[in-house]
């Protein structure tokens, strides 16, 4: 991954699938004094989540190659500022977190932040018990490579564009956010984990925690990347 030349800000990044119901919400809550540039990447809706991102604010990208990781890419390909930060649609992550998470990487005494909703404030409900246990497994395991102890793998997370561009990021589906985690680890960046707050998702289906076969299909993706990461990066 490259990019462009880059200028002063923060982008937010916020990939979405039928976020009809909640994506404007989202828009409007972000903190414009500290986020000047939200770009929301569909992945292909069949509601009116491209109408309702429009009408409230952010610049939409479509993106035609399916997965997540594919999206959060794309979203930031498409940026020039100089920090990326990336947040779901559905209205599960706090906006009011943003400027916690970008201030560090602002500041120039973190390249990379995450969120922790395992060791934050959540509503009863907004996690289920397979991500909770993911996200203690994988922090384990990322600690035992690499030295640095995760407790989630929160997509609200942070990171300066030019230390992502070094990663070299290639996880297109639910992989993505462990693969970062991974590679910044491994790359020895400067990392720091915040805890936030975490709530049950504002409207529509979601599309891990929501259904035994989604949460199974995100399990999986997550736990073969992380093996074909670890090998590849031996």
């Amino acid at each position: 991954m490259s990019g462009p030349k880059l200028d002063a800000g923060v982008a937010l990044v916020i990939p979405v699938l039928n976020e009809a119901e909640t994506i404007a919400n989202v828009v409007r809550a972000v903190p414009r004094e500290i986020i000047d540039d939200v770009v929301v990447v569909d992945g292909g809706s069949t509601d009116e989540t491209i109408a309702r991102a429009t009408a409230a604010g952010a610049r939409v990208l479509l993106e035609p190659r399916s997965g997540y990781g594919a999206a959060c890419l794309a979203g930031a390909c498409a940026t020039s500022r100089l920090v990326v930060a990336f947040m779901d649609g559905d209205g599960s992550d706090d906006t009011a977190d943003l400027p916690r998470l970008v201030g560090p990487i602002l500041g120039g005494e973190q390249d990379f932040v995450i969120g922790s909703r395992t060791r934050g404030v959540r509503e009863n409900g907004s996690m289920g018990i397979h991500q909770l246990v993911a996200g203690h497994l994988a922090g384990w395991a990322m600690h035992a490579l690499y030295g640095i102890r995760y407790t989630d793998m929160c997509p609200l997370r942070a990171i300066r564009r030019d230390a992502l561009d070094r990663l070299g990021m290639c996880e297109k589906a639910y992989g993505w956010n462990l693969e970062m985690q991974m590679r910044a680890a491994r790359a020895g960046m400067r990392i720091l984990e915040i805890p936030v707050r975490h709530r049950n998702r504002a409207g529509g289906g979601s599309k891990v925690a929501g259904s035994l076969k989604g949460g199974a299909k995100a399990s999986w993706q997550i736990g073969s990347a992380f093996l074909r990461l670890a090998w590849a990066m031996r």
